[in-house]
């Protein structure tokens, strides 16, 4: 059965990436001048708000992406009373 999670789980994955991406630029352009995302090379962005946007980013993919595969394995459980954990 877990077999069957894995491609249900790769799927979620990336949609969870793609809310992820969205929730974060919505964030980024409430919190900063600039909507654009700092690159971590630009001399035009001092070091302290690349990295404040890193840290932010980071939080936020971590975040959703939990929050998404575990809807996901909750759903699946659900549906198919297999835990996909094990």
């Amino acid at each position: 059965m877990t077999l069957l999670y894995k491609p249900l789980g790769l799927l979620v994955s990336v949609l969870g990436g793609i809310l992820a991406s969205m929730v974060f630029d919505r964030v980024w352009a409430r919190v900063s001048d600039d909507e654009e995302v700092p690159p971590a090379t630009s001399a035009r962005h001092s070091t302290r708000e690349v990295l404040f946007a890193a840290a932010l980013q980071g939080a936020i993919f971590g975040t959703v992406k939990a929050a998404v595969d575990r809807a996901g394995a909750k759903g699946y459980k659900k549906i198919t009373g297999t835990d996909p954990g094990q």
